[in-house]
Order: C-alpha cells, then sequence, then structure tokens
C-alpha cells in the first residue's frame, strides 16, 4: 500500500507524543508489535468514507444507544445512536447531560458499552474514543453520585498544584470507569478580562504561570494518573474575549509580544506535560493570522503555529462546529474542509453532518486534500485509541461503574473545595457565625443552590427560609426577599455573574436585590457564586466571599467557612476591577482575609 507506506516514512515524526515511543528510525519499518503496526494495519484496511468518518465526534440524543428519538431522525436520518455509529462509522462520540445522555452511572456506562459494540459491529472493529465535558466546576456534564469538584478557578483561589492533580486524576478514574476515554479539560485560557462572558470561572487564573503549573498538574492527573486523554482547551487562548463564541465571532487583538507572554504559557506547559489533545477556539487572532479566519480554520494557526512553533504532535479537536463563530463566514460545508486543510484531525459536533461529511470526502475525490492528509489525521486518532487502552479494551464493567463516587473520594474533594473559598471582604467582623441559634434567609440565585447552602445551614442549628430570584430577579421577588430579609437574623444572598449586564442580568436587577437587602440595615452576607467580579457592582456591601462555583460540594464549604469550621485560606487569582474602570483593580491578585 503505497500511500501508508509513505505515511510511515515521511511521518513518523508527526507522531511522537501521542504514541509514547520513539520514531527516530524512520528508515526502518514499524516492528509488527509496536503502536504504529497496529494503527497502520487498520489504516490499510479502511475505504476512503471510513477513514474520513474516523474524524468525525458525533453525539446522538437519548440515554441508549437503541433507543430511537425523533431529533436524531431530523439530525441525521437515522432514528437510534446505534443507527448513527452505523451510518457514519464515527471515530469519536460526546455526551451530554442537556441532550438526554446522562442520567446514572449504571446507564452511562451501558450506553458506553451498546455504542462500542455498534461501533466494532460496523465491521470496521475500531472502537469509539468517547469524551465529554467534565471540567468541573460550572461545565460539568456528570453530576453527582460522581465526585464533583469546584472548578478551574476554586483551585486556582487554593493555589495548590497537588490538589488540581488530585482532582483530575479521581475525575479521570470515573469517567473512565463510565467509558469514557477523553476528557475535554482541563481550561488552559488565561481570563484576563473580566467580562469574559464565556470562560470566567473556567480558567484556572489570570495569572499565565498559575495557569500554566495548573493545566500541567491536571493533564499528569488525567492521563498519568488516571490513564485517560485530557485536551488543553481553548488555542491559542480564549481568554481575553467579549464575545462568547457560541454567538459570535471574537477578536483577540493581542500583540505577538502578548499572546507569547500570556496566552501561550499554558499550552507549551501542557504540551511539556505530554498532553494528548488540544482543543482550537472559533477566535480571531490577527498577530498569529491576519486574514481574519477563526484559529480553527486558520492554517498558520494550527499548523504553522501549534504544531511547528510549539511542537504538538497530538490529536487537535475542533470545538464544537455546531457553534455560530465557526459557521457565518464560510458556511458548514466549507468550514469542515477548512479545518482539516488547517491541521484539524477531529471535527467536533458537526451541525450538518450529511453535508459536512460529504464535503470532507468530495475534497479528498476532487483532489483539494490528499488521501494522505486524511491519513495524518487518523494516525494520530488511532495512535491515541491504543495509547489509552481503548482500542483493545473498549468494554467496561457496568457493576464498578455504579462504584463511582466512594466515600474517600467525596471527602477529598470537600477538602479540596475547602480550600478554595475566599474572604474578599468583612468589614463589620460579621463572620464568622457564632454557634447562638438564629434564622436565616437563603436568596438570589439558583434553585437548587440556595437549597443546598439552606440544607447546609440548617445542619448547624440555623433555622432557614429560601426565596430563590434567578439571575434577572424581578420587582416583586425583591420585594419579598427584603420582606423576609426584615424578619431573618441573617441574610445570604447568592449572586451569578452579576456584572453581566449584556446577556445575564440586562436591567441589573441582581445589583438592586443586593442593595435593597443592604437598606434593610440587617446583616447581609453576599457571596459570589461564580466569578468574583461581583463585588464592585456593590461595593458598599460589608461582607463578600467568592467561592467560584454554586456545587453542593461548594455550598458545603461556604457553611463551614462562614461558621467558623474552617478558616478561609483562598486567595484571589485574579485582579476584580473597578466596575467600568478594566485597568483599575478594586481588589488585586491574592488578595483574601482570614481570621
Amino acid at each position: 500500500m503505497p500511500a501508508l507506506r509513505r505515511l510511515s516514512l515521511a511521518g513518523l515524526v508527526l507522531v511522537t507524543t501521542v504514541a509514547g515511543v520513539s520514531m527516530t528510525a524512520a528508515a526502518k519499518p514499524p516492528s509488527p508489535d509496536t503502536p504504529l503496526a497496529q494503527a497502520s494495519r487498520a489504516i490499510q484496511g479502511m475505504s476512503l468514507e471510513e477513514k474520513v468518518g474516523q474524524l468525525f465526534v458525533l453525539f446522538a440524543y437519548g440515554p441508549g444507544a437503541q433507543q430511537p428519538d425523533a431529533r436524531n431522525t431530523s439530525l441525521y436520518g437515522v432514528a437510534t445512536p446505534a443507527e448513527v455509529v452505523a451510518k457514519y462509522k464515527p471515530g469519536g462520540w460526546i455526551y451530554f447531560d442537556g441532550r438526554g445522555n446522562v442520567q446514572n452511572p449504571t446507564q452511562v456506562a451501558t450506553m458506553s458499552n451498546e455504542l462500542q459494540q455498534a461501533a466494532i459491529g460496523t465491521g470496521l472493529h475500531v472502537p469509539l474514543l468517547i469524551s465529554t465535558d467534565q471540567e468541573q466546576g460550572v461545565v460539568t456534564r456528570i453530576g453527582p453520585p460522581a465526585t464533583q469538584f469546584g472548578g478551574g478557578m476554586a483551585l486556582g483561589a487554593s493555589r495548590s498544584t497537588a490538589d488540581a492533580r488530585t482532582a483530575a486524576a479521581i475525575t479521570g478514574r470515573e469517567l473512565k470507569a463510565l467509558g469514557i476515554r477523553q476528557d475535554y479539560a482541563p481550561d488552559a485560557d488565561v481570563n484576563i478580562n473580566a467580562l469574559n462572558p464565556v470562560i470566567g470561572v473556567r480558567s484556572f487564573s489570570s495569572d499565565p504561570k498559575l495557569v500554566s503549573d495548573m493545566t500541567a498538574a491536571q493533564v499528569q492527573g488525567f492521563q498519568r494518573d488516571a490513564g485517560i486523554t485530557a485536551t488543553a482547551k481553548h488555542f491559542p487562548g480564549h481568554g481575553d474575549t467579549v464575545d462568547d463564541s457560541h454567538t459570535a465571532l471574537p477578536t483577540i487583538n493581542h500583540t505577538l509580544e502578548q499572546w507569547n507572554t500570556i496566552d501561550a504559557p499554558p499550552f507549551k506547559a501542557a504540551i511539556k506535560a505530554g498532553i494528548d489533545s488540544i482543543m482550537t477556539a472559533h477566535i480571531v487572532v490577527p498577530a498569529l493570522d491576519p486574514s481574519g479566519d477563526p484559529a480553527t480554520l486558520s492554517k498558520p494557526i494550527l499548523t504553522g503555529v501549534l504544531r511547528k512553533q510549539l511542537g504538538f504532535q497530538g490529536v487537535i479537536v475542533t470545538d464544537g462546529l455546531e457553534m455560530a463563530a465557526v459557521r457565518k463566514q464560510y458556511g458548514d460545508a466549507e468550514a469542515a474542509v477548512r479545518a482539516i486543510e488547517a491541521g484539524v484531525d477531529q471535527l467536533l459536533l458537526p451541525p450538518a453532518p450529511d453535508v459536512q461529511f460529504n464535503a470532507v470526502l468530495d475534497a479528498v475525490r476532487s483532489g483539494r486534500i490528499s488521501e494522505r492528509r486524511i491519513d495524518e489525521s487518523l494516525l494520530r486518532i488511532l495512535l491515541l485509541k491504543l495509547k489509552n487502552g481503548v482500542f483493545f479494551q473498549p468494554y467496561v464493567d457496568v457493576a464498578k461503574a455504579a462504584a463511582i463516587g466512594p466515600a474517600d473520594s467525596l471527602a477529598t474533594a470537600q477538602k479540596i473545595v475547602d480550600k478554595s473559598i475566599t474572604l474578599v471582604k468583612d468589614n463589620v467582623k460579621t463572620l464568622p457565625l457564632s454557634n447562638t441559634p438564629r434564622t436565616i434567609l437563603v436568596t438570589g440565585w439558583g434553585v437548587s443552590t440556595t437549597q443546598s447552602l439552606a440544607n447546609s445551614l440548617s445542619k448547624r442549628g440555623a433555622i432557614t427560609t429560601v426565596a430563590q430570584t434567578g439571575a434577572a430577579p424581578s420587582d416583586a421577588a425583591i420585594a419579598d426577599s427584603v420582606a423576609k430579609a426584615a424578619a431573618n437574623d441573617v441574610t445570604v444572598v447568592l449572586t451569578r455573574k452579576a456584572w453581566d449586564s449584556k446577556v445575564t442580568d440586562k436591567l441589573g436587577k441582581q445589583r438592586k436585590l443586593v442593595n435593597d437587602l443592604l437598606a434593610t440595615g440587617k446583616p447581609v452576607i453576599v457571596v459570589a457564586v461564580q466569578d468574583p467580579y461581583d463585588i464592585a457592582y456593590f461595593d458598599a456591601a460589608p461582607t463578600y466571599l467568592a467561592t467560584y462555583g454554586y456545587a453542593a460540594v461548594s455550598m458545603e464549604s461556604l457553611a463551614k467557612t462562614l461558621y467558623g469550621e474552617i478558616r478561609p485560606t483562598g486567595k484571589l487569582p485574579v485582579d476584580i476591577p473597578v466596575a467600568g474602570q478594566p485597568q483599575t483593580p478594586l481588589y488585586t491578585f491574592g488578595h483574601g482575609m482570614s481570621w
């Protein structure tokens, strides 16, 4: 097979870090037992259609591979996930809780086995690389009983790379038990823009060194400790955007020097740590490519910078191709072709699967893309499947999956999250609360979050009332909370992205809620349960904490802090700027109070 031999001889250097074996003897044919030889044999038996299918990462609606769903028929022309696998023979698959894929560990593990059976049963005999976005914190697809952590910025607030590695290891082992071998984490973006609508607390910090150290630690936790594939995202760095790439095409106007100083270090650290996969960003970075193309479609960025300049040899996966930022400029068919031309290996979440699959096929048949170029990406993908073990061990033990989230892991997670709570302000020494019986109103954002905090406070003897108001409270909800505050000893108000008057809270009603509660004269404790930046918009609040996440584990840590069971040790991993003055810090990186 001449094309494969050319790839084996000329392209060996491309897969050095993925295979985990030396590729220096390029003049010799691969030994029969090497990963390269195994991958080469798999490629040799594939048709062009099968090769192209392996470059796609698909999803389907529903909790089981054999369960039909009309939405699948609308998207793919077939009803069940198993039929989607049979039709396209994709190389990858992704789970979403919001698309009906996640109910409980037994169900997820069973679905993984069913999907693998469907993939192997096509006659291709190549298992799927099943993935998900389990960053932890605000981006979590697999909920309890899986072990929950605070997310990137919570880890950044703790400053502990050991904890970051442990969190990744526990997360990775539990995903592996469910049949998920690729996690789209960690987030390696450096969030230097307080108005970033899409990254925020998903980032570890605004400090490139801290992000680099945490990223490298998590790569080790996922890959070395848990044995699954980590994916650093979003290259070349999504931390300084004011637009959400789900709905618009952001531009980052960093100079080349700024990019090298701010954005590049975490990705360099990930590559040095042996990262298997890197996800692209649908952003324009003129300093790296003045064409106006998003990085996902940019050969200068992906091949020129990521491959040649930074030396990354692993798998490049796009961010979701269903996102608006990558669809507007060229359309779906052309975007898929241009992504491969740019250097992408995996095409994630195509919104028009038939159109995009056929567009790539036509590009190869017409000579626009060589079959050798397809083989290069396919080789990386197969070597990755060999490395993380899914190629020869695609199935999981469903009984073991049911045991994820053991008591020791939950206890470890709680200790890690405990270290993240940051006391930003306590001018009137409200904290810690004494053990005296009291009534506490828990109000503000989040149905489950306010209730979770109330439950944790009740365990400590408080009589709690919950008045959830949402992210954009109505005047009636605000009035109700104010009336309840007057009847309680203390109020804890939870805010979420109160700074965001563009999307989340267009009329600034969370700000009004906090200020009206302060006007009651009763003690008010303000807690930002996502971005820590909210305090800039109601700085009159005398007591303010940041949790960086709103899961139950974070609310338990908050309750422990409020009652003085633990000292707040978290330090701000970002500057909090003055409202409307992004260059003027109100509270600086490293700030954090305690007692």
